[in-house]
């Protein structure tokens, strides 16, 4: 085997132990579309028919996306029989936005921007983490930054100063700069380390210690 193919069949191998990391339904996650509201004003109240379908598809408890619902758009409101029921008219469009900003904060991972998420608990503090790529951040008020680490890109061939900050299923240390995590092996959680980039697919990178990083 030459020495290129032998690089090439390393980077597949792992490709293919992340891919295998990873939870069956990840792969549907281009498929992922909030339903289209569908509302309609009776009397002084306005009713969300598909409350419920809204809230499964973003994998939300119901109690938690109505409570957001009627606090952004300020006003009072019950469950019922699958639907939202909300006092005064409200147009379809503005519950649409609200919802929409509920799936920013609350379920979009702001590293790979995936839905496969889910809210844990950390010392008082909510936390959003990803199953897709391991990236987690805290839920506060402040609306999420986007585009702003994120725009850089990495390249192969270059050396970066990284933290591992966890440790994958098959042992490799995991870094994550901007919307990319990395996997380096042979390292440990916590330590900062110099890393070359060996391979970068979509926004996966594979790389391998070279130094120890500066503190």
């Amino acid at each position: 085997m030459t020495e290129g193919s032998k690089e090439q069949y390393d980077y597949d191998a792992l490709l293919n132990r992340a891919r295998d990391n990873l939870p069956d339904e990840i792969a549907d996650h281009d498929r992922f579309k909030v339903p289209e509201i569908d509302s309609f004003v009776e009397g002084n109240t306005t009713i969300l028919r598909n409350f419920s379908d809204v809230a499964s598809t973003i994998n939300r408890e119901p109690e938690k996306l109505l409570k957001y619902l009627l606090r952004e758009l300020g006003t009072a409101g019950e469950l019922e029989s699958g639907r939202a029921v909300f006092k005064g008219k409200i147009g379809s469009r503005k519950i649409g936005e609200k919802v929409n900003n509920f799936v920013e904060k609350y379920v979009l991972c702001s590293e790979c921007g995936r839905p496969d998420t889910r809210l844990v608990k950390e010392d008082r503090i909510t936390i959003l983490r990803c199953d897709a790529c391991g990236g987690h951040r805290p839920v506060t008020g402040k609306k999420r930054k986007v585009r702003t680490v994120e725009s850089e890109e990495i390249k192969e061939g270059e050396t970066y100063d990284l933290l591992i900050q966890d440790i994958g299923k098959e042992g490799d240390g995991m870094a994550k700069k901007g919307k990319y995590t990395i996997y380096v092996p042979g390292t440990a959680k916590g330590e900062r380390i110099k890393v070359r980039i060996n391979h970068v697919t979509g926004t996966l990178a594979f790389g391998t210690m070279v130094g120890k990083g500066s503190n």
